[in-house]
């Protein structure tokens, strides 16, 4: 049984205007799937139809088989949950704070508490207004670990935190998560963060589902096709070749992105388009998502 569902999932904020329209994918146990797209693209919105926190006007969403509408206090109760706007009470202490969800959480794993408290170099007794915005951050991933989740969603978990305290806040979750086999679903516009955390990658782009890969084909099976200004060449002719997903039409040649290897984009590009000195390459991640977020049609 998959752990996540979206099916044909459909939200408007504006009459007219969809954020979501029409996201499918599903999630199995154990997996680690970074979800990308532009600011705006609908991530946050996913994932807090995924927690129940908004509906969803069209579709379908599973977690753990349940529906997190109708069965909000199990689905929550499985599930642990980081906001990239997490407010935890500023009045109140850490140890106060963990007590709380200690008394929500059947599963509260007393034992790995202290254990992470000890590890983020947490104070029980720091209340949540003196905490850095990286210590309020480790105190909100506590929270959402320290009961054994089967699902762990992570919306921006490590936005706004300088390079530093962003490097530690994902390498401790790392070391989390692979500790607890837990399966996650992210959201980050860091591409190194999507790199290091991921074994797959979800791209949303005009409400839809653009690339749905594991890293290492997206690695090993796309290209970056730079095609020169060639009589007959234009981006409506580059945009038709078998595999081309995305064409950017730069001032010294097409960029073009391709489900295919390099070789195999070369020879296709030659033989469909008849174009030549066409230099192809394999393409990082983040170079994939400038030129798919600003190359649809």
């Amino acid at each position: 049984m998959n752990v996540l569902e979206f099916e044909d999932i459909r939200r408007a904020y504006r009459k007219g205007v969809d954020v979501l329209d029409g996201v499918t994918f599903s999630v199995g146990p154990g997996q680690v799937v970074g979800l990308l797209g532009r600011n705006g693209a609908g991530k946050t919105t996913l994932i807090r139809i995924a927690m129940g926190m908004i509906e969803a006007q069209g579709g379908r969403v599973r977690v753990l088989g349940m529906d997190p509408r109708r069965q909000p206090v199990e689905v929550k109760r499985r599930v642990g949950y980081v906001a990239e706007d997490q407010i935890l009470p500023p009045y109140m202490k850490v140890g106060e704070v963990l007590d709380l969800h200690r008394a929500l959480f059947p599963t509260w794993d007393a034992a790995m508490a202290r254990g992470l408290l000890e590890r983020f170099e947490l104070a029980r007794d720091a209340r949540i207004r003196t905490l850095s915005k990286g210590q309020a951050r480790r105190a909100a991933l506590l929270c959402a670990m320290a009961h054994r989740p089967e699902v762990l969603l992570l919306d921006e978990p490590a936005s706004g935190l300088d390079p530093a305290a962003r490097r530690e806040f994902l390498e401790t979750s790392v070391r989390l998560l692979d500790e607890s086999g837990c399966t996650i679903l992210f959201s980050s516009h860091y591409m190194t963060d999507i790199e290091r955390m991921a074994d797959r990658i979800v791209m949303i782009h005009d409400g839809k589902v653009l690339i749905d890969r594991d890293l290492d084909e997206l690695r090993e099976g796309f290209a970056l096709a730079l095609v020169p200004r060639a009589a007959g060449v234009t981006r409506e002719r580059l945009l038709a070749v078998s595999g081309c997903l995305a064409v950017r039409d730069r001032p010294e040649a097409f960029h073009a992105i391709l489900r295919l290897d390099p070789e195999e984009a070369r020879a296709a590009l030659e033989r469909q388009l008849g174009a030549r000195d066409v230099r192809c390459q394999a393409v990082v991640l983040e170079d994939m998502f400038v030129e798919l977020a600003g190359g649809q049609t």
